[in-house]
């Protein structure tokens, strides 16, 4: 009797220990930094018996892994080094976890200090077959109607059917909303230059001059910081290019210049430089317009019912 006490002792432990943590899962970050609102994002997860491990993401830049996640059951932090911040100091994160909700303070590289919320990221589970309306022409070949520049300073404009940002300025969104759909898209850009398409404003799928480079998630084809292509396809500087992009819940293919170089794979979490993180809301299409030169044309969404 004894040893059958010890042993279902032994085994509550041993549960107890694979138990989940209340702050595992995926979770859309507010934070307020005082002139402005930015979106960030984390996932926390189990490493083996009971490390907590995870991933960030900051207002921009890509998913950085965390290699520890202190939480007592009510409090929480961790800290990574810098990604694109010039100063030497790691971001430091802490916070409580109270009725399903983060509340919390960053403390940057640079020194300053903000404060954000957090919510569970909703599951966006994919409908099988979606039911597809009308295909949208987003892009009227003749002016900017239909978009606004994220900034004051508007470089975008349009010529013989191309929608030219010629210098670094704003980025460019879509007047209209959308949940999920089937994008065209077809792009060009000069040497050494880079642009993104933010699908909902969330998501980058890359758009840079990637021809002989890896297939990194942070090459064309690739959504930014999460999903690598399964092959680099990029053709040379100032070739017009192509994407055939699938969206459906946080499921996406990416098909670039003709080929699947991402076949329905779920994109985990916002990337950095997106509009929100308002992930169970539609979202519009950005264009990257802050990292050079770039032109677009033949842009076209089909959205589902």
């Amino acid at each position: 009797m004894k040893a059958l006490s010890i042993f279902l002792v032994a085994c509550m432990l041993s549960l107890s220990l694979f138990a989940q943590a209340p702050i595992e899962g995926r979770w859309d970050l507010t934070v307020d930094q005082g002139d402005k609102i930015v979106p960030s994002w984390m996932e926390v997860h189990l490493s083996g018996i009971k490390m907590l491990v995870g991933h960030f993401v900051a207002d921009g830049g890509s998913a950085r892994p965390v290699a520890r996640v202190n939480f007592d059951g009510r409090k929480f932090s961790f800290a990574i080094p810098p990604q694109w911040e010039r100063a030497e100091k790691d971001l430091e994160v802490e916070g409580v976890l109270e009725a399903g909700k983060l509340t919390g303070t960053m403390n940057t590289p640079a020194g300053k200090k903000w404060t954000f919320t957090g919510v569970r990221a909703p599951e966006l589970k994919a409908s099988p077959k979606p039911v597809w309306g009308a295909p949208i022409v987003l892009f009227n070949g003749k002016n900017t109607e239909g978009w606004h520049a994220s900034g004051a300073k508007n470089q975008w404009i349009a010529e013989n059917g191309i929608l030219k940002s010629p210098a670094s300025g704003s980025n460019l969104i879509s007047d209209q909303k959308f949940k999920d759909f089937k994008l065209h898209i077809e792009f060009r850009y000069p040497k050494e230059s880079n642009s993104g398409v933010y699908l909902r404003g969330r998501y980058e799928v890359q758009v840079s001059d990637s021809k002989g480079k890896s297939n990194y998630s942070t090459e064309l084809g690739g959504v930014y910081g999460f999903l690598p292509p399964t092959e680099q396809v990029a053709k040379a500087p100032g070739e017009w290019q192509t994407y055939d992009i699938t969206l459906i819940g946080r499921f996406v293919t990416v098909v670039a210049n003709g080929v699947t170089v991402i076949c329905n794979q779920e994109i985990p979490g916002i990337t950095g430089g997106a509009l929100d993180s308002k992930e169970g809301e539609p979202g519009p299409i950005m264009l990257q317009g802050d990292h050079g030169p770039i032109e677009y044309r033949n842009i076209r969404i089909t959205p589902a019912k």
